[in-house]
C-alpha cells in the first residue's frame, strides 16, 4: 500500500468521543474553530493496498541480497486516513495498511559541510530463498501434579537444562548448530525437526532423582525470507516481524551459548572480559547489546558496547567482608541492616549440593542458624511430618557442619520457604549491581565507563564482532545461510547550520547572535536573557541555619544574595532584596506537617505584605536529601509556590557561571524568556498560530512492580517564540506506555492557549517519546485517534504532524577523518545522517544537535508516523535543530527537542511525588496500598498558580 500524511485539506471526519478529564480542572473555554475552514469538511478512508509482489513471481532462482542498494519508493500523494472511524480494539483488515508514512524525497539536501562517518551498523546478507522453520516447545512434567494442586511452572533455568539434555540425546535429528532457543517456547531451526514428544530426564543435582519430563515439538510457522527481501525493496510495506524475530534470535545465539546474558546484554565470561574494580565487592563488567535493522542499505546488525555494575562472583560472606567496611561475623547484629541491603535481590548458586540453579535472595531470617528449625516431610508421605534444625538437617542430609551458626541464614524467594547458610552460597556472575547502592565514587567511575570515548567505543564494538564469543562467532549464521560483514558503515554525514539567535543587553534592546557551526555555544557575558522578568517578590528559606557557623555546609547568606543580586545587575535585570527570609533545619524536609505548615506561613505572609504572589522561594540545602521530593510536591500541589533549590556549597562559592545558570532557571520558571530565534522556525512563516506537544511517559524501575507509569504532556503557550511551556502530569497503570485521555489533555493545554491568545492554534507538531517501533501502531490507532477524536468533539480540527523521538537505541556515529571531529573526537552538532541506516522507505532521520562532551554522542532518531503539513526533509531537520537552541536551562543547543526534554523532566517530575506520597503516609515502596495511593489524582494535580509555570525547568 502506498502511504502518505501530508495531503489533508482541512477535511476531518466527524466522531464523538468523551473521555474522563486528568486529574486537572477543566478549561471553560468553548472552541469555535473558525480559522479551519469547516465547511470542507468530507469523509477519508484508508486506501487499500494493491496485491503485493506474488511469491510466485519472485521464487524463479532469485540472487542472495547483495549489499547495498538504494532503492527509494516513490513520493506518495495519497489523502490521510481518517483515524476516527478506526475502533481501538479492532485490528484492521488484512489489506488495509496503517503505518508510519513515505519519506517525502531522498532525503535533506541543507547543509554547511558534509563528512564521511562510520556508523556500528553491519550489513547482514542472506539468501532470500531461504526457510526458517519456526517450532513451538511444550514441556510437562512427566507425573501430574498432586490432586487439587496447579501444575508447577517450570523455571527458566529448568527449561534450558531440558533443552540441552534433549538436544545431547538426540544429536542427529535436533542439531544444536542449526537450531536457536529463546529459552522459553520457541525454537527456530535451518533444518525440519521432528515432530513428536520426547521423555527427557534430567538430574537436578546430586544425590537427588532423576525428574523427568516430556516435550512436545511443533511446527507453527515457516518463515520465508523472501518476504523480507520484498519489504527491504520496499515491494510491500507491512513488516515482517516474525522474520526478524527469527533472525534476531539467530544472530543471538551464539552469545547465549557463550556468554552471560542480562537483559538485551551479553557479557563474556570472566577470564575473556577487561573487569575494573568500582568499589570493594563490586566489578565493572563490560559487554554488548545488539539487534537487527531494517534498513536503506539491506538488513544490518546494530552492535554496541554496554557496561554495569556486578558484585564479584565469591562467596556471600567474602563479599560481605569486601563490601562492608570493617564487617565482623562476631558483631553481625551491628551490621545486619547493611547486610540486608546490600543482598537482598542478588541472585547466588549453592555449593551444598551439586546444581547450576540460582535462587534469589529474598532476606535474612529473623533469627540465628542455630535457632532455625522447620517441619519435614518424608519423601514417600509414609511418615508423619517430623521437627528437625537447620544445622541438623545439613549434617544429616548433605554431610555438611555449620560452621557459623551465630548470624542469620539467607531466604530464598519463591513458593517454598528455604534456608540456605551464607557459608554456602556464592554470588552468580554477571548480575546487575543496582546503581544506587554503589558509594559516589564508585557511581562517578561507572558513568565514566559508560560514556566511553568514541576511540574506545568504537575499537571495542569493532573487538566484539570480531570476537568468537561475539555474534558472528562460531558457525550457527552460516547454517541458516547468513553473513554478517564485520566492517561498520559508511555514510555521509550533513551538517545544518545553526540558527540565528536573539538575546537581550543589559540596556533592555535586543541582540542578533551568530554561532560557529563547528561550536554552537554563546555566554551572557555582556548580554541577557531577552525578556528578563523582574524579581520584586522573592524570598528564601535556609535550611542549613541550624549547622554551626563554621561548617562550610552553611549558607553564608548574606553573601549569596549579595552575589546574585549582582549577578542579576549585570544582566540588567531588577532585583529587589528578598520579602521573606526563614531559617530551618534540613531535618524539616522530611517531616510533611512542618513543610506544610512552613510553606503556608510564608505564602500568607507575603501575600499579606505585599499584596501579591510570592515569585519563586529559593530553598538552599546543605547536601542532596530525600526531603527534595516532599518540597517539590508540596509546593507544587499543595500550596502554590515555584521553588528554586540550591546546594550551600555550590552558594557559598558564588561561581560567575553558577549565577548565570541560576538566573537562568529562575527566569524560565517566572515567566521570563532567556533566547529566542531571529527567524520564525521554518515551515510556518505564515501568520497561523502552532502549538508544540511533549509527550512522555515515566515508568518504575525493573524490580518495582507496583508503582504506577507517569505520564507527562507539555505544551507551548506563545507564538511565533514557541518557549513557553505548560504541563500536565498524572499516573497510569503499571508499565502502562499508552497516555490514557490524551485527547481530553491535549484540548485542555489548547484552551489555555486560547485564554492567553484570544486564539486556537491552527497547527499541531506533536513529539512522542520513549516508545519503540512495534508502538508505532498503538500511537497511531489509540494515541492519535483520541486526539482527533476529541478535538472534533469540541468542533475543533487542527492540522497535525506526529514524530516519535527515540533516544534509546543503540546507533552511533563516528566521524572518519580528524578534521571532521570535535574537540571530544565526537561528530559535529547539527550532523544529520538520513540515508544509508534509516529506515528503507519510512520517514525518519538521525540528528545529533548537540555539542558531544561527554562519552560519545547518541544522535536522537526521529520518525514521523503522521504529517499533515507536508514536512520536506530539510524543513522538518531545520526546524527540530533550530528548536534544540531554544531549551531554556543552558547556552547551547541540547540534544533532544525541547517538547520531549521538557516532557520527560515532567514525567519524573510526577514519579517525585508519588514517591513523596508513600514518604509522607510512612507506607513501604511495595506495600499492597500504592495502587490505590497512586490512583489519587490529587496527588499529581497542580495548584492553580503553579500548573501553567514552568516549575519542571
Amino acid at each position: 500500500m502506498e502511504r502518505s500524511g501530508g495531503h489533508n485539506h482541512n477535511g476531518n471526519g466527524r466522531g464523538r468521543g468523551r473521555g474522563r478529564g486528568r486529574d486537572r480542572g477543566r478549561g471553560r473555554g468553548r472552541g469555535r474553530g473558525r480559522e479551519f475552514h469547516q465547511q470542507h469538511q468530507f469523509q477519508q478512508t484508508w486506501q487499500q493496498s494493491p496485491n503485493p509482489t506474488s511469491s510466485s513471481s519472485s521464487s524463479s532462482n532469485p540472487p542472495p541480497i547483495t549489499m547495498p542498494h538504494n532503492r527509494q519508493p516513490q513520493v506518495q500523494t495519497r489523502p490521510l486516513p481518517y483515524i476516527g472511524a478506526l475502533k481501538i480494539k479492532e485490528q484492521p483488515p488484512e489489506n488495509t495498511k496503517i503505518g508510519p508514512i513515505y519519506r517525502p524525497d531522498k532525503g535533506g539536501t541543507l547543509s554547511v559541510r558534509y563528512y564521511p562517518l562510520h556508523v556500528n551498523h553491519f550489513p547482514v546478507a542472506f539468501n532470500p530463498q531461504s526457510i526458517i522453520m519456526h517450532y513451538d516447545v511444550d514441556v510437562k512434567a512427566t507425573l501430574p501434579p498432586k490432586e487439587g494442586l496447579p501444575p508447577k511452572k517450570i523455571s527458566k533455568f529448568e527449561l534450558s537444562m531440558i533443552k540441552e539434555k534433549l538436544f545431547a540425546d538426540n544429536p542427529q535429528t535436533l542439531p544444536l548448530s542449526k537450531t536457536a532457543y529463546d529459552g522459553q517456547k520457541n525454537i527456530f531451526s535451518a533444518v525440519l525437526l521432528p515432530e513428536e514428544t520426547f521423555t527427557v530426564e534430567v538430574l537436578k543435582g546430586e544425590n537427588v532423582r532423576a525428574v523427568s519430563y516430556t516435550v512436545t515439538i511443533t511446527l507453527v510457522n515457516t518463515l520465508e525470507l523472501h518476504k523480507l527481501r520484498d519489504y527491504l525493496n520496499a515491494r510491500v510495506t507491512s513488516i515482517p516481524r516474525d522474520i526478524l524475530q527469527g533472525m534476531d534470535l539467530v544472530v543471538k545465539e551464539n552469545p547465549a551459548r557463550r556468554t552471560v546474558s542480562l537483559g538485551r546484554c551479553f557479557f563474556p565470561p570472566e577470564n575473556h572480559m577487561m573487569q575494573k574494580q568500582l568499589q570493594p565487592g563490586i566489578i565493572a563488567a563490560e559487554g554488548f547489546q545488539h539487534s537487527l535493522k531494517t534498513t536503506a542499505q539491506g538488513l544490518s546488525l546494530c552492535l554496541d558496547y554496554s557496561v554495569i555494575s556486578s558484585p564479584k562472583p565469591i562467596g556471600v560472606l567474602e563479599f560481605l567482608k569486601e563490601y562492608i567496611r570493617g564487617f565482623n561475623l562476631g558483631e553481625f547484629r551491628k551490621y545486619k541492616k547493611r547486610v540486608e541491603d546490600a543482598l537482598i535481590g542478588l541472585k547466588v548458586n549453592v555449593t551444598h549440593r551439586t546444581t547450576k540453579q540460582k535462587y534469589t535472595i529474598a532476606s535474612l531470617t529473623p533469627k540465628d542458624t542455630r535457632h532455625l528449625t522447620f517441619t519435614t516431610l518424608e519423601q514417600e508421605a509414609q511418615n508423619p511430618p517430623g521437627s528437625t534444625s537447620l544445622v541438623q538437617y545439613f549434617q544429616t542430609r548433605y554431610d555438611k557442619d555449620i560452621k557459623h551458626q551465630d548470624i542469620p541464614a539467607l531466604v530464598f524467594g519463591g513458593k517454598k520457604t528455604n534456608f540456605v547458610p551464607m557459608e554456602f552460597c556464592i554470588l552468580v556472575e554477571g548480575q546487575r549491581f543496582p546503581k544506587e547502592k554503589l558509594n559516589l565514587n564508585a557511581n562517578n567511575y561507572l558513568k565514566t565507563m559508560s560514556l566511553a570515548i568514541p576511540q574506545h567505543r568504537k575499537s571495542t564494538i569493532q573487538g566484539m564482532m570480531n570476537s568468537g564469543d561475539g555474534p558472528c562467532g562460531g558457525d550457527i549464521l552460516q547454517n541458516f545461510g547468513m553473513d554478517v560483514s564485520t566492517s561498520m558503515t559508511n555514510v555521509t554525514g550533513r551538517v545544518i547550520g545553526p540558527p540565528i539567535l536573539k538575546l537581550g543587553d543589559p540596556k533592555g534592546n535586543s541582540t542578533p547572535i551568530k554561532l560557529n557551526p563547528e561550536k554552537c555555544y554563546w555566554n551572557l557575558v555582556g548580554k541577557s536573557m531577552v525578556e528578563g522578568k523582574p524579581v520584586e517578590c522573592w524570598g528564601i528559606i535556609d535550611f542549613t541555619s541550624n549547622l554551626s557557623s563554621w561548617c562550610k555546609w552553611r549558607l553564608r547568606d548574606e553573601q549569596f544574595v549579595h552575589d546574585l543580586m549582582d549577578k542579576y545587575e549585570k544582566l540588567g535585570i531588577d532585583m529587589m532584596q528578598p520579602v521573606c527570609y526563614e531559617y530551618s533545619a534540613m531535618w524539616k524536609l522530611g517531616d510533611y506537617n512542618s513543610l506544610c505548615e512552613l510553606l503556608e506561613k510564608i505564602k500568607d505572609m507575603v501575600k499579606r505584605k505585599c499584596r501579591r504572589q510570592l515569585q519563586f522561594l529559593l530553598c538552599v540545602m546543605a547536601n542532596k536529601d530525600p526531603g527534595y521530593k516532599c518540597l517539590k510536591w508540596i509546593a507544587e500541589t499543595k500550596v502554590g509556590i515555584v521553588t528554586q533549590c540550591c546546594l550551600s556549597g555550590n552558594a557559598n562559592q558564588g561561581k560567575d557561571q553558577y549565577l548565570t545558570n541560576l538566573a537562568l532557571k529562575i527566569n524560565a520558571k517566572i515567566g521570563g524568556s532567556n533566547v529566542e530565534l531571529i527567524n520564525r522556525l521554518p515551515h510556518f512563516e505564515d501568520e497561523s498560530h502552532v502549538m508544540f506537544i511533549g509527550a512522555d511517559v515515566n515508568h518504575p524501575g525493573s524490580r518495582d512492580t507496583d508503582s504506577p507509569s507517569i505520564a507527562a504532556v507539555v505544551a507551548t503557550i506563545n507564538w511565533p517564540a514557541a518557549n513557553r511551556y505548560t504541563a500536565r502530569v498524572c499516573a497510569q497503570e503499571h508499565r502502562t506506555e499508552k497516555i490514557l485521555n490524551f485527547g481530553e489533555v491535549c484540548l485542555e493545554v489548547v484552551r489555555y492557549y486560547e485564554k492567553l491568545n484570544k486564539v486556537r492554534p491552527q497547527k499541531i507538531v506533536i513529539f512522542r517519546d520513549g516508545v519503540s517501533e512495534s508502538q508505532f501502531h498503538m500511537v497511531l490507532t489509540e494515541e492519535l485517534r483520541d486526539l482527533r477524536t476529541v478535538f472534533q468533539h469540541s468542533n475543533y480540527f487542527p492540522t497535525i504532524t506526529l514524530i516519535i523521538a527515540q533516544k534509546r537505541h543503540q546507533t552511533r556515529l563516528f566521524p572518519i577523518h580528524k578534521g571532521d571531529r570535535n574537540g571530544n573526537f565526537n561528530v559535529l552538532p547539527g550532523t544529520v545522517v538520513d540515508t544509508t541506516v534509516v529506515h528503507p522507505f519510512e520517514f525518519d532521520f538521525y540528528l545529533c544537535s548537540h555539542q558531544g562532551i561527554l562519552g560519545t554522542s547518541k544522535p536522537t532518531h526521529y520518525h514521523v508516523l503522521w504529517d499533515e503539513h507536508k514536512f520536506s526533509s530539510d524543513d522538518l531537520q531545520k526546524l527540530i535543530y533550530d528548536m534544540c537552541f531554544t531549551f531554556a536551562r543552558c547556552t547551547k543547543p541540547v540534544s533532544l527537542v525541547p517538547p520531549v526534554y521538557y516532557a520527560d523532566l515532567a514525567a519524573y517530575r510526577g514519579r517525585l511525588y508519588y514517591e513523596a506520597s508513600l514518604l509522607a503516609q510512612s507506607l513501604p515502596m511495595a506495600s499492597s496500598s500504592t495502587a490505590s495511593i497512586s490512583n489519587d489524582p490529587g496527588i499529581y494535580k497542580l495548584h492553580p498558580d503553579t500548573e501553567n509555570m514552568m516549575f519542571f525547568v
